[in-house]
C-alpha cells in the first residue's frame, strides 16, 4: 500500500488536486483511498435516520452496510485525535491512500502552495515534504531543491507518483499489530492487533 499526503493551508487547492487524482490514479489501474482530516463538528448523517438515531442513544460505534457501501460512525467519549497511522490501520488494503490536511503527518508528502494565498511555506521545516505543487514557482517564499510540479498539471502530478511507487510504500509503525490509542483516549481499551502481517505493507 502507497501512502502519499498533501498538505498546505486552506485555499491552496489540495482537495481539487486530490480530487483530479483520483480519476487519474483510478485509470492507471490503481485502487485509491483518502483520508480526510475534517473540523471537529462535522457529521455524515442525518437527523432522522436510524443511524442518527442510535447514535443519540448513545451507541459508541454504528455500522451501515448494504450491498454497495459500508459506513462506520464511531462516536468519541472523550475528545481524541486519531493519528494518521491509526487511521490507515482502518483502512481496506488498496494500492494507494492519499491523505489530505494533516500538515505534520509523518508521511511523504507533497505540499500544495498557491501564491495568491499569502500563506507560508511548510517545505522548509518539513523533511517530509518531497515535492512542492505550485501555480507560481517563480513566486515560492523560499528556494528548493524540491522538485516543482505545475498545479494546474493533475497528469504531471499523478505521474510523479507513479514514476517512483516504491518511495510511498507504506509500513506500519507498531511491531505485531498496532494499538488505537485514540480508542483508549476516548474511554476504550486498545484494539485487537490487526489482522493484516504489519511488514506486508
Amino acid at each position: 500500500m502507497k501512502v502519499v499526503g498533501f498538505c498546505g493551508f486552506s485555499g491552496s487547492g489540495k482537495t481539487t488536486l486530490v480530487e483530479q487524482l483520483i480519476s487519474r490514479l483510478r485509470l492507471a489501474g490503481q485502487r485509491v483511498s483518502v483520508i480526510k482530516h475534517a473540523h471537529h463538528d462535522f457529521d455524515i448523517d442525518q437527523p432522522g435516520k436510524d443511524s442518527h438515531r442510535h447514535r443519540e442513544a448513545g451507541a459508541f460505534e454504528v455500522l451501515i452496510a448494504s450491498d454497495r457501501r459500508l459506513a462506520r460512525i464511531r462516536e468519541y467519549e472523550r475528545q481524541a485525535d486519531p493519528t494518521v497511522h491509526q487511521l490507515l490501520a482502518e483502512i481496506y488494503e488498496v494500492d494507494w491512500v492519499l491523505v489530505e490536511g494533516f500538515k505534520h503527518a509523518d508521511v511523504p508528502k507533497l505540499e500544495v502552495w498557491r501564491a495568491a494565498t499569502g500563506k507560508p511555506a511548510l517545505y522548509p521545516n518539513d523533511p517530509f515534504v518531497v515535492a512542492v505543487v505550485t501555480d507560481h514557482d517563480d513566486r515560492l517564499p523560499h528556494p528548493t531543491g524540491l522538485p516543482l510540479l505545475d498545479l494546474n498539471d493533475p497528469d504531471a502530478v499523478a505521474a510523479f507518483l507513479l514514476a517512483d511507487p516504491a518511495r510511498y510504500e507504506y509500513r506500519f509503525p507498531f511491531d505485531g499489530g498496532f494499538a488505537a490509542s485514540a480508542d483508549a483516549d476516548a474511554g476504550r481499551g486498545a484494539r485487537p492487533a490487526a489482522e493484516r502481517d504489519p511488514a506486508a505493507g
